[in-house]
Parts: C-alpha cells; structure tokens; sequence
C-alpha cells in the first residue's frame, strides 16, 4: 500500500527536526537580491539574510517555487511509490500553488493532491504537521486532504513590525504614514486572514504591541482546545524569546515551537518582527 508524503514550502520554515522525524519535503522559494539568486532558507541563513537587510539600500525581492522544482520534488516521490500531499502557502501571496498544478500536469495518472493552506509561516507549518502524523498512522490520501482543509479553520497568525519601513518599501504604506507611525513610536499589529494581510490595529511603543499579541491570540483562539502555538521573529531572539515564555503561561499548550520567520516572508516585513502562530481545537 502507498505512503502519503508531504510537501509544502520554505515559508512554513517548521523547525529542521520535525521536518526530518516526518520527512516532509520542503520546496524553497526563490529570493532575488541584485545579481545574485538564494534558495530560501537554503542559501542564506535567518541571521546572514537579516543583518544584510538592515543595511541595504537595495532590496530584495522574492519569486514563487518554480515549476522544474515542483516536477523534480512529485517524481522522486512518486518513484519511490508515494501518494503526494502538497499544502502550500495562500495563493494571495504567491502564485507557488500554480506552479505546483502546472507540474502536477505533468504527471496525469499519478495520486497528487495539493491544498490551499491560505496562510503561511506555522499557522501552514502546524497544518503540515496534523497531517504528517495522520499519514503517518496509514491514512489516505484522501482523509490527509480532508484533514488539511478542515485545518485551514482552526489557525491563524498575528504579527507586528517594529517599523513601517519595510512595508513602505514594499509599497504597502505611503511615505506619509510611514513618518508618522515611526514619530509617534505606533507599531501596527497585521493578522494573516483567510488568504490575506490585513491591519488589526495600532500600538503605542513596542512592549505594548508584543503583549498584545497575546491577548488578540487568546481572543481568537476562546474556549478551544488543544493549541499550539508558535513563536516567529525576524532577528527578534530576545524579545520573541520573552513573549514566547509569557503565552506559554497563559494558554494550555499542548505543543509549542520557536521559529524564526523565512527569508521571504522576512523581506516584506522586516528585521525586528515578532508574531505568534497557532492552531486550536483540532
């Protein structure tokens, strides 16, 4: 009887260790910076990516997983008489689920099924993980699908910047906004929602907005249970670290995780981010 296997990509940056106990394949996305072209998470570390981007006055930029990637990563699994499950990052970010569908036309009579995680960082990672271990107790493809989908409703991701320079950068704010919010020291905090970034609200100094990370994820998550929660910076240890420590007193964890935030999804929001990702009642 065929095995399902896992697929998903750089962005869910789930730690190396859960990666290599459930073999989950990782595709990594593409990062451009001047003349030069990294594998997320491959080529350049976090830390070397993150200390670069302080400094630059040239910005990097990012592109999907390519097609050949995709068609690579579907026939080795398949060779090796897998069933291929790939849950990938919301297609409002990145056109990296129609490189999968294209490739998976390459293969026509062969047992792939791709999901749409319409997130991205854990919240996907703790999706991919549900799944994995339903796999890996002789699951379906099919029951690994559902379970997949079922999963994108019980997760969710909030995060807040330490300055809107990268969003302006990235054309997400106007120049306006950007010296207004770094005058009145205002952080925005952002929420990952159904496939999208969308602003939650804004908050006086730093130690506030981190706190109120907590509170927003506990009013999200209610009377659920089990959570998992995870803890994402962007060249954040100390202070991701603090309030890693402080939700793990406030909420009944069943499984916790402290990662940092892939160099991709690190480029749009800049050095300094702090998030917390979770899934609960599943």
């Amino acid at each position: 009887m065929s095995k399902v296997a896992l697929v998903t990509d750089s962005t869910a940056y789930i730690p190396k260790d859960l990666v290599d106990q459930y073999s989950i394949t990782v595709a990594p996305q593409i990062l451009i910076w001047g003349d030069k072209t990294y594998l997320d998470g491959v080529d350049i570390t976090p830390e070397e990516f993150y200390t670069r981007l302080t400094n630059t006055t040239v910005m990097p930029t990012t592109s999907q997983v390519n097609i050949a990637s995709f068609q690579q990563i579907f026939k080795q699994l398949i060779d090796e008489d897998y069933e291929v499950l790939a849950v990938l990052l919301s297609k409002h970010f990145s056109k990296t689920i129609d490189s999968a569908l294209q490739a998976r036309e390459m293969f026509p009579d062969a047992p792939i099924e791709i999901v749409d995680s319409t997130t991205t960082a854990m919240a996907m990672g703790f999706i991919v993980l549900s799944v994995a271990r339903l796999a890996e107790q002789g699951a379906s493809l099919a029951e690994c699908k559902a379970l997949a989908e079922k999963a994108t409703n019980h997760v969710g991701v909030l995060l807040t910047v330490d300055t809107l320079e990268f969003l302006h950068r990235g054309g997400r704010i106007g120049g306006g906004q950007r010296f207004l919010g770094s005058a009145l020291s205002i952080k925005p905090i952002l929420e990952v929602r159904d496939g999208r970034i969308e602003p939650v609200e804004r908050v006086r100094t730093r130690k506030k907005s981190l706190l109120r990370l907590i509170e927003l994820v506990k009013e999200r998550i209610g009377e659920r249970e089990p959570v998992r929660l995870a803890t994402l910076h962007a060249n954040a240890h100390d202070e991701a670290k603090e309030i890693h420590e402080e939700a793990k007193t406030q909420l009944k964890i069943v499984e916790s995780v402290f990662s940092e935030l892939s160099p991709v999804v690190g480029t749009h929001a800049g050095p300094g981010t702090v998030g917390l990702a979770f899934m609960a009642g599943m």
